[in-house]
């Protein structure tokens, strides 16, 4: 696709309904933040301030400042939001997100070390387009390099597959 195509690619989301929808979400966690505040005592107790006083407050600025940016972005012309993403951009950001959603839950079956050999060879082939003789040294180096670095000198464990253990580690 080149370029004049990619601009008359349609808009998927303007950036006023991301505006809105982050608002909301940004909006939600402040009234999170104070909900809990009242549970754990949001005001001026006999020795000085409660657990919540403090996180009351900034809960109820974070609710305000959601509020504003929302009606901003309620009152706001449509043709002045602008284009948030055009498809061709949401189906590249969605080329690297299932594949990598892939491997996190790969991870809880085989281990990090064994998804990510074929997590390198996959994107290398897929995305870097390199044969498969040029992306297997690096899928393999890779992950048995960082194995090596923090399984046996920082000792630290990562998840671990079924060879992994079957090799006793």
């Amino acid at each position: 696709m080149d370029r004049e195509e990619e601009a008359q690619s349609p808009s998927v989301v303007s950036t006023r309904l991301m505006e809105i929808v982050v608002a909301l979400i940004i909006m939600a966690f402040g009234g999170l933040v104070i909900w809990d505040s009242i549970r754990l005592g949001w005001r001026w107790g006999l020795e000085g301030p409660q657990a919540g006083y403090f996180p009351f407050r900034v809960g109820v600025l974070i609710v305000l400042s959601s509020a504003v940016t929302l009606a901003i972005a309620l009152f706001r012309r449509r043709r002045e939001a602008g284009v948030f993403v055009r498809r061709h951009e949401l189906m590249r950001v969605v080329r690297v997100l299932i594949p990598s959603a892939i491997f996190v839950f790969l991870i809880g079956y085989i281990g990090i070390y064994i998804a990510m050999a074929f997590f390198i060879a996959f994107f290398m082939w897929w995305h870097g387009r390199f044969p498969i003789l040029k992306s297997a040294p690096v899928a393999i180096l890779v992950p048995l390099g960082l194995f090596f670095m923090f399984e046996l000198w920082f000792l630290i464990p990562l998840p671990k597959g079924p060879i992994e253990e079957w090799l006793g580690f």
